[in-house]
């Protein structure tokens, strides 16, 4: 059996890792407040989530900047400066998956997030999360911090949006400042975070 320490051990996904991963993400966030309003039917959530998470934040994995906790227990997509998700892709998505209904709200949280994105190049994570049976092991800790040296040694801003409030004090013992929060009708709030290089 592997120690504690050992499964905490962050790699970098190659092309092999990349469904192990993407599936890891799916059941992190099987309880998140906003996905889940979006998806509410489980069938719905199966099928469609894990496609939001390859154009949000698969373009890590062209960029080496997909990592996950060793066994697969959790993972993180990091988008580098200059790099976006597929936005096409996005409203096509939302366009066969959400009611016209959510699909307006959602395009109106979008509007809004624009207008959060730091004006200086940052990094974007776009998606990081943590199996159940896994969490509060210090694994969302292990791959934030793994990422968040590099950017201060490089001196880069990282920017997210937690779409989970229990998230929120996470982010801040690792230096996020939130920024606003973004909330449409019915849709729960979604909490856009930044964070300055720290020497």
């Amino acid at each position: 059996m592997k120690s504690e320490q050992q499964s905490k051990t962050i790699k970098t996904a190659t092309e092999p890792d990349k469904q192990h991963v993407i599936d890891s993400l799916v059941l992190a966030f099987t309880t998140d407040p906003t996905w889940r309003w979006n998806y509410p039917d489980t069938d719905d959530y199966l099928e469609y989530f894990p496609e939001f998470v390859r154009i949000y934040g698969g373009k890590a994995f062209d960029h080496g900047t997909a990592h996950y906790v060793e066994g697969f227990a959790g993972g993180s997509l990091w988008l580098p400066p200059g790099v976006r998700p597929d936005e096409d892709a996005l409203v096509e998505l939302f366009q066969e998956s959400l009611s016209e209904e959510r699909q307006e709200q959602a395009w109106n949280v979008l509007e809004q997030l624009a207008s959060y994105y730091p004006d200086e190049p940052f990094w974007h994570l776009t998606v990081l999360g943590v199996e159940p049976v896994h969490q509060r092991k210090g694994y969302g800790t292990a791959l934030l911090g793994n990422m968040l040296t590099t950017c201060d040694q490089e001196g880069e801003v990282v920017y997210l949006e937690s779409s989970n409030p229990e998230n929120i004090p996470l982010y801040a013992r690792h230096g996020f400042e939130i920024l606003g929060s973004i909330q449409e009708n019915e849709i729960p709030p979604l909490i856009p975070m930044v964070r300055e290089p720290q020497r």
